[in-house]
């Protein structure tokens, strides 16, 4: 009898979202396992996710994991704000499927996201927040280079109970010089 996980059917892809990808990766957003840790609720109308799901930011990288036609895992790094003086830094966010979790699906989006970040966009800090409850992505986090900055009491609500979140960034760590 064939005891392999479902999640090891077929192989896994790291790519660009695109517009036609909203609903799928409204639908990953949803899952119990996920929406939790994002500051999503669950029972969300597709109709509410949409128009941001579907809208190409140009300044931004979103990224999706497939295995066969299926989401398991997004990432992005995203504008704060439209300021001058803020456009070298992007905001993280990170999810990963609850049947993919621990299997470094989390850690190849958030590779191919710094990659970006680092060599072709310019960005110097990278910013997050993250339930301090969370300590696989955390210890993510750290391995990757990121820092606690701060700690924010009763950040979120999660089931029925507030719960404190972690400012975490990190800096490039090489930063581009000019050529010579």
């Amino acid at each position: 009898m064939d005891t392999a996980h479902k999640a090891d059917a077929s192989p896994l892809v790291i790519r660009s979202a695109e517009p036609e990808d909203a609903a799928a990766i409204s639908a990953h957003l949803s899952q119990v396992g996920v929406f939790e840790g994002l500051l999503q609720v669950p029972d969300v109308a597709l109709a509410s996710r949409l128009e941001f799901l579907r809208k190409v930011e140009p300044h931004s990288c979103r990224l999706v994991a497939v295995a066969g036609d299926e989401i398991v895992g997004a990432a992005g790094l995203h504008v704060l704000q439209a300021s001058l003086r803020r456009m070298h830094v992007r905001g993280l966010g990170l999810s990963v499927s609850p049947d993919w979790q621990e299997r470094g699906v989390g850690r190849r989006l958030l590779s191919r996201l710094l990659d970006w970040a680092d060599n072709w966009a310019a960005v110097l800090r990278v910013e997050l927040h993250v339930h301090a409850d969370n300590d696989r992505a955390i210890a993510l986090y750290r391995s990757m280079g990121f820092e606690e900055e701060g700690r924010h009491k009763a950040y979120g609500l999660k089931n029925g109970r507030y719960v404190d979140c972690f400012s975490m960034a990190r800096l490039h760590p090489n930063p581009p010089q000019l050529a010579g």
